[in-house]
């Protein structure tokens, strides 16, 4: 089978007058798609002239396919995203360097492996720019909405997991200076390493948001101890961090990990009927436990319980935390501050 005939027919012209624009050929010599990441695109990884290349067809509507490749283009533009070969909003086509992508901790060591990703935070959020973009509070409480119209589980931890949130809500203002330029997305498969820097890949989601999501999500993936993230912070802020920054980021790792949660249940129950009765345990299940079974190959995030499991132990960890003295005393910092109410 060639390329092309595993491309969407009403895309097949446009994707060969793509290749034929930036390559001078159509002629591909192998391919395989890449999944991973929010992005609902189809993604692959092609070989043209002893090169690969990744070939993104985006699915979305115009008006999202016109901001995410601007925020793609701007990305790159700044070293931050590979290079950007050809890109065309209409019907949705990109064409970017293909990254062979090696195990992150083993080219960096830890210390370094920090300032990396701080100081790639950094670069993301200085960029200029103010395309697209959903506040944090409104993107959550879409997912919870979401999640109640049609629960995949239901009971006191899911509820307790909420009640904590729109505590938070109430107490916690998100200052307009907080606002920045943010990719949304940047778990591990949208990281990558070619041994010399870090890349970020998938620009699907980026907007304007709250700088403590992009700082949450990497680290709950790269960050695993205080003395680690107190050298991240310090490194993110130029040394100016404070108990309300240490707050601020405590309380959205536990935010962001509900939101990794509710969207794995979502992406779980498409596989399922509607009246599909699912396993309602949740208690018990932990990330450790969890990737312990991802490395020895006994379930996969590309299925149902792979999903399901996934979500409960993401769940877990926020509830662990979120029942934690430190929570309780993040709020205090909250609700004693003139910065927030």
């Amino acid at each position: 089978m060639d390329f092309i005939d595993i491309i969407p027919l009403h895309l097949r012209n446009s994707v060969q007058i793509a290749l034929k624009n930036t390559f001078g050929t159509t002629s591909i010599n192998d391919f395989s798609l890449l999944t991973g990441g929010l992005s609902t695109a189809m993604t692959y990884k092609v070989g043209v002239k002893k090169k690969l290349y990744v070939i993104k067809l985006a699915l979305s509507n115009i008006n999202e396919r016109t901001v995410s490749n601007a925020n793609l283009s701007l990305s790159a533009a700044a070293g931050i995203a590979p290079p950007v070969y050809y890109l065309n909003n209409d019907p949705g086509i990109s064409i970017c360097e293909y990254i062979d992508t090696q195990p992150i901790r083993k080219i960096f060591e830890t210390s370094e492996l920090i300032v990396k990703l701080a100081t790639t935070v950094k670069k993301i959020h200085n960029l200029k720019a103010g395309n697209g973009g959903q506040s944090l509070f409104d993107t959550v409480d879409d997912l919870i909405a979401d999640f109640k119209r049609s629960p995949i589980l239901s009971g006191p931890l899911i509820e307790e997991c909420f009640e904590k949130y729109r505590v938070l809500k109430k107490h916690l203002k998100l200052p307009e200076s907080d606002s920045v330029f943010s990719h949304n997305d940047l778990n591990p498969n949208n990281v990558l390493c070619d041994e010399k820097q870090i890349w970020i890949v998938d620009w699907d989601t980026a907007g304007m948001n709250d700088r403590y999501i992009d700082l949450a999500n990497l680290a709950n993936f790269f960050i695993h101890t205080e003395e680690q993230e107190k050298a991240y912070l310090n490194i993110y802020f130029d040394g100016n961090v404070d108990k309300q920054k240490h707050a601020r980021f405590f309380t959205m790792r536990q935010v962001c990990r509900m939101v990794y949660a509710l969207l794995m249940f979502k992406l779980a129950k498409h596989h399922k009927p509607v009246d599909f009765a699912h396993d309602q345990k949740v208690d018990g299940i932990s990330l450790e436990f969890f990737f312990n079974l991802i490395e020895k190959g006994e379930i996969s995030l590309a299925t149902y319980e792979g999903q399901l499991m996934y979500g409960k132990a993401l769940l877990n960890t926020a509830l662990d935390q979120i029942r934690s003295h430190r929570w309780e005393t993040s709020l205090a910092q909250f609700m004693n501050s003139s910065n927030y109410a």
